[in-house]
């Protein structure tokens, strides 16, 4: 079987998410911001959110360690379009141009239930997709075997009929072992050629 789809990763893949770009506006010391993304509101805490623990309920002991951030923590939540830079144009036009060849597209993505439909209304592109598997939802994320197991129920079609994209590695080598195609997007300009190498566009 060859390649007749594509599963893509939202976040740094379609639109642009980094807490340090929220933060860096929230602390008036570069210091302290690191510090902080790096001690208090860690990648480890936010993966909770991902599993579908709500951000309230997740900030509690964090606020209750940490007293002295309690806005900066409670800004995750309340401030968290913020941290967003919009869309990646390399990527909207190759989901356009592969839902204009009919193309099946799916998005799996670790992202929060509660922002979900927010980021979703970032861009009409999200429409082009036949489903988004959200981990909030599953209470699985990536790169757990069983979330990818479950987009490809979902997608109706074997992990070796699709080319998975995502920029982070640990994921798309739990994707490689279970015979997915993989690109690994670290550059947009690249994008395209790896849809053209699975003659996609």
């Amino acid at each position: 079987m060859s390649v007749v789809g594509v599963l893509f990763d939202i976040g740094n893949v379609i639109v642009r998410w980094d807490p340090a770009r929220l933060y860096k506006s929230y602390f008036s010391d570069p210091a302290e911001c690191e510090r902080f993304l790096a001690e208090v509101c860690t990648m480890d805490w936010h993966v909770a959110h991902d599993r579908g623990v709500s951000m309230a309920q997740n900030a509690l002991p964090l606020i209750a360690q940490y007293p002295q951030y309690r806005q900066a923590i409670e800004a995750w939540n309340t401030r968290w379009e913020d941290m967003f830079d919009g869309c990646i144009p390399e990527t909207v036009a190759a989901i356009e141009a592969l839902h204009a060849a009919n193309v099946p597209l799916f998005a799996l993505t670790n992202m929060p239930s509660e922002k979900a439909s927010g980021v979703f209304a970032m861009s009409p592109s999200f429409g082009r997709f036949a489903d988004i598997i959200v981990s909030g939802d599953e209470g699985l994320v990536k790169p757990d075997p069983k979330i990818y197991a479950l987009a490809c129920r979902r997608c109706g079609l074997e992990p070796i009929q699709l080319l998975f994209i995502d920029d982070n590695l640990a994921n798309i080598e739990a994707a490689k072992v279970m015979g997915f195609a993989t690109h690994r997007f670290e550059d947009p300009d690249a994008l395209w050629p790896a849809l053209s190498a699975h003659g996609l566009v």
